[in-house]
């Protein structure tokens, strides 16, 4: 830190207590207050202004945090899923640190995305496994009519989960260009 802005800031501050100090004996102490209170105010503004930037360091950290996560999500398509587990730890990690900012909508968006994708795709996984026969229960039997419908009810759940693929990646597309944007997702 430079010396001479501590000494300036030090005479600055010593020239305003020494004119609050004679404007108090000249007028009863009105202009004491008056010159306290815009005292006051500037010393506010410097420490919003510190805060400011603690906030912009916060929010820059924050946003990096979530490119991070929509990366790993896609990076998770080639990993056939193994990925899935990282990014939403992550965001369950950090989603306190942006509660009341426009990225905490980054957050959540990430966190029902991956819930409603597992729901969907565990839905369409029971739907095949039911229609050929992995509970137990064999749809395929010996009539035509019943492997049809069996063969049409796997195909019913394989389209959930090809919709779900298609869904889980247009949001996370979708949250990551309003990200780099720099808005919220709705």
């Amino acid at each position: 830190m430079d010396p001479s802005l501590n000494h300036n800031s030090d005479e600055h501050l010593q020239k305003q207590t020494k004119t609050a100090d004679n404007s108090h004996h000249e007028s009863g102490g009105a202009r004491f207050n008056d010159e306290r209170s815009d005292y006051g105010v500037s010393q506010q503004r410097q420490g919003n202004t510190m805060s400011d930037s603690m906030n912009n360091d916060k929010r820059r950290s924050l946003t990096t945090y979530n490119h991070i996560t929509y990366f790993l999500y896609v990076i998770s398509y080639f990993t056939a899923g193994l990925l899935w587990i990282v990014p939403i730890v992550m965001n369950y990690a950090k989603r306190r640190d942006a509660d009341g900012t426009w990225l905490a909508t980054h957050f959540d968006w990430q966190i029902k995305t991956f819930w409603y994708s597992i729901v969907l795709f565990v839905i369409g996984i029971m739907i095949i496994t039911f229609a050929l026969g992995g509970f137990g229960i064999s749809m395929l039997a010996d009539s035509d009519h019943i492997a049809i419908g069996s063969l049409l009810l796997a195909a019913f759940g394989s389209l959930i989960m090809v919709f779900t693929f298609v869904w889980h990646l247009y949001r996370i597309v979708r949250g990551w260009i309003a990200l780099t944007d720099g808005r919220p997702v709705p």
